[in-house]
């Protein structure tokens, strides 16, 4: 056998055959890769599930210190920046370090805590996205605490409205979409946040075609903290279990954002937020609208949202591109 044989199944037979119990191999895998050994390979994985238990650990130890500052925010209390920065930028330079972990964090988030998770997972998100859209860390780690705060003013909303587990009112829900505006307030003579963290404070739940609140801003464009945040925001929420909407797979709410709210939203904010979804998502499990449940094997660059997936129970092989009529609902 010449150098450079790859050493397939028939090639091994006919070792054996000739009684060669031995030959030299190069350490490359078929697929050009370096060869690592089982037990590396085990190794690595085992100090890879001891890294995502700590970063988990960490974020649901922050999230319940979050839930105390807002208690006491709705208390009264006036917020100490300070002590919100404490919590989210350890938090997040960690989970910089294993990126994949943030896009599950939609999977931690309950109905009872939601407010809590969505605040502390939309910072983290903004941040990914700032480092990404190539911005210097001082911006960065300002877009972070834009988006751990942007909800803060809900602590000024009735917990009537905000604990209710049934459909919002329309006058209800014109009290939560004056929430940008008691943030700002509450936020607004802070010298430890830049004055574009305060635009996006106010401008998050703003569009780019002028729709959204609470002014709805039509000829002017929202700020670029804004536009990275409002995308942050509105995935966390979409994906996430909450009172009184049903969460979706990040697959269908991508979709749902480049299609049905198309014109709305900072496309290269979405588009780097496609990106690192679909990267960590090959070899991961999924539930198809189907019913059954698959594993994504190959993602297109031109078809994202409906990569191809293998059955779990029979091997079969979809193109979700080529079948509209399924889509994945959730992942596993």
């Amino acid at each position: 056998m010449a150098s450079k044989t790859i050493i397939n199944h028939d090639r091994l037979e006919v070792l054996k055959a000739f009684l060669i119990a031995e030959v030299s191999v190069e350490k490359t895998l078929i697929n050009g890769l370096p060869f690592v050994p089982k037990e590396m390979i085990e190794d690595e994985e085992e100090e890879k599930e001891a890294d995502d238990s700590h970063f988990i650990s960490a974020y649901l130890r922050t999230v319940q210190s979050y839930k105390k500052l807002f208690r006491n925010w709705q208390a009264g209390s006036s917020i100490e920046v300070s002590k919100v920065r404490e919590l989210i930028i350890p938090l997040f330079n960690k989970v910089m370090q294993n990126q994949s972990q943030l896009f599950l964090l939609h999977h931690y988030s309950t109905k009872a805590d939601y407010l809590f998770h969505h605040a502390i997972s939309v910072g983290l998100i903004s941040g990914y996205l700032a480092k990404n859209l190539n911005y210097e860390q001082g911006d960065m780690f300002q877009i972070v605490m834009a988006g751990c705060l942007v909800d803060c003013g809900m602590a000024k909303v009735p917990p009537t409205i905000l604990e209710k587990k049934t459909s919002l009112s329309s006058e209800e829900f014109e009290e939560v979409k004056r929430h940008p505006i008691y943030s700002l307030q509450m936020l607004q003579n802070s010298p430890l946040l830049k004055e574009a963290v305060k635009y996006a404070i106010l401008q998050h739940h703003e569009r780019l075609d002028g729709s959204g609140y609470p002014s709805g801003r039509r000829g002017q464009s929202p700020h670029a903290f804004s536009r990275i945040v409002a995308v942050a925001d509105v995935y966390h929420a979409m994906t996430s279990e909450r009172n009184y909407r049903i969460k979706q797979s990040p697959f269908k709410v991508m979709e749902m954002i480049l299609q049905d709210d198309f014109g709305k939203f900072d496309i290269s904010a979405v588009k780097t937020l496609l990106s690192g979804i679909t990267n960590f998502s090959i070899g991961s499990k999924v539930k198809l609208s189907n019913g059954y449940t698959a594993e994504i094997i190959f993602i297109e660059s031109n078809g994202p949202t409906r990569p191809m997936v293998k059955l779990l129970d029979t091997g079969e092989i979809i193109h979700l591109g080529k079948n509209r009529e399924i889509f994945i609902e959730e992942a596993l």
